[in-house]
């Protein structure tokens, strides 16, 4: 075993290899915890933040150990990349949480609202003006995972209309379509 960790391919070949899949493995770690930092998750963020840091250790306690290979640094730097692009995909496929949809209409406030209701989605709307005149503001929360079908019903009744997705810390008591349940929204075919 001495002679194998002693020997160019483990130090050119092997030891990089490992170095990227431990920064693969702990940067994953570290982009879902920092998610789970934002929503408040006291539970699941320190966990995560043991096992990040645990294998940060090992990874770079073995590139200070070999400090005079420059293969070593680019696996790190390499491990630390592609780590950031494995955490986002994976965090992306969670979609944890809830979102709120805020759309801006003049004319499509009653169709969007009743499409969305029809859909499971809870929608508030309230009358406003707008730069050039009247318009309705509607509010939908969502879970996450659910926000795509949303879209999808706001661009048919609207391809153009404006709207905002952003995160919500928090929300309860509302309309929210049952976890794990699929809503099938009727087909509403807009109106000439």
């Amino acid at each position: 075993m001495e002679t194998l960790m002693a020997s160019p391919y483990f130090t050119y070949v092997i030891l990089p290899i490992l170095i990227i899949l431990a920064r693969i493995t702990d940067v994953t770690f570290g982009t879902i915890r920092i998610v789970f930092v934002a929503r408040g998750n006291r539970v699941v963020a320190p966990l995560l933040g043991f096992i990040e840091v645990f294998i940060w250790i090992i990874a770079i306690g073995q590139v200070m150990h070999h400090a005079n290979n420059i293969v070593c640094y680019l696996a790190y730097a390499f491990g630390f990349a592609v780590g950031n692009y494995v955490g986002l995909s994976i965090e992306h496929r969670l979609a944890v949480g809830t979102q709120v949809v805020r759309i801006i209409t003049a004319k499509h406030g009653a169709e969007l609202s009743e499409a969305l209701r029809a859909g499971g989605f809870g929608t508030t709307v309230v009358d406003a003006r707008g730069a050039n005149g009247p318009v309705q503001l509607l509010y939908c929360v969502a879970h996450r995972k659910d926000i795509g079908r949303v879209e999808e019903i706001i661009h048919t009744i609207h391809p153009q209309i404006f709207y905002s997705v952003e995160d919500v810390k928090s929300a309860s008591s509302g309309i929210f379509s049952p976890k794990g349940k699929r809503l099938r929204w009727r087909t509403i075919t807009k109106k000439k």
